[in-house]
């Protein structure tokens, strides 16, 4: 039985796709399964496990769109046991073409339902709003895991998007859940940090993961040579950060 986890944050720029990324590979290096989805057209997802998004015949929008079955898009082995739906920008217009079909919501959970079992975990990259990609994503997911960023505005939209998740789980999915708060840039220097840390305890009656991802030069580095944190520098802060995340994902949390 698998268990598909949704990234989501409608706020650019906190960390999803770093999260989708080494969070995936770190589960694999523990023995996993696992199936990367690329819903965001900027498709960074899929550089940052090498792929050339851009000479990808069949990504996540020819499936939407019923242009290819599932096991056409579906690239094997990226790094081991990690598998990858791509996406690059033709998944912008998306969005436009699924406004009359029926149904919508649940593209991507029907054609998952195909494949999904034959992995340990399915993570899902959202794209930074909270669109049609999103709601697909959310309907097929079992459950959220939303990065958030150690800065002043990190609770602002964060109410939204639990607003988002508790509306799908009434009409569109009941079984969502949300799986937990992940804190990333953070630096225990600064008082900020912190703070932000405390105001979210604070105010959110929701799971927060004991790991905080770091400011890290390698984790920003690694994306460019299109491989994952724990392969490409194992022994840094961040390599070990979503290493020990990975272990509570598959602890359940606790």
């Amino acid at each position: 039985m698998s268990k598909v986890i949704a990234i989501a944050n409608q706020k650019g720029g906190v960390g999803k796709t770093t999260t989708a990324i080494n969070l995936s590979s770190c589960l694999a290096a523990k023995g996993k399964k696992v199936l990367v989805i690329d819903m965001d057209p900027q498709g960074n997802t899929s550089s940052g496990f090498g792929v050339n998004k851009n000479e990808t015949e069949n990504t996540i929008y020819e499936l939407i769109l019923g242009e290819c079955a599932v096991e056409e898009c579906l690239m094997k082995d990226v790094v081991e046991n990690v598998s990858l739906i791509p996406a690059n920008v033709n998944l912008a217009a998306a969005e436009i073409e699924l406004i009359d079909v029926d149904k919508k919501e649940y593209i991507l959970k029907n054609e998952l339902d195909w494949i999904k079992d034959q992995f340990d975990y399915v993570v899902i990259d959202c794209p930074p709003s909270l669109s049609m990609l999103t709601v697909n994503a959310m309907t097929t997911a079992n459950s959220v895991l939303v990065p958030i960023q150690c800065e002043y505005y990190a609770l602002e939209g964060l109410s939204q998007l639990i607003y988002t998740v508790n509306l799908v789980r009434e009409r569109l999915n009941p079984a969502l859940t949300i799986e937990g708060i992940l804190f990333t840039m953070y630096d225990s220097r600064t008082n900020l940090s912190n703070q932000v840390v405390e105001n979210v305890k604070n105010h959110l009656n929701q799971r927060i993961y004991k790991t905080m991802i770091p400011r890290n030069i390698r984790l920003a580095e690694a994306p460019s040579y299109g491989i994952p944190i724990n392969i490409y520098d194992p022994k840094s802060a961040g390599a070990e950060s979503y290493m020990a995340l990975a272990e509570e994902v598959i602890n359940g949390g606790y």
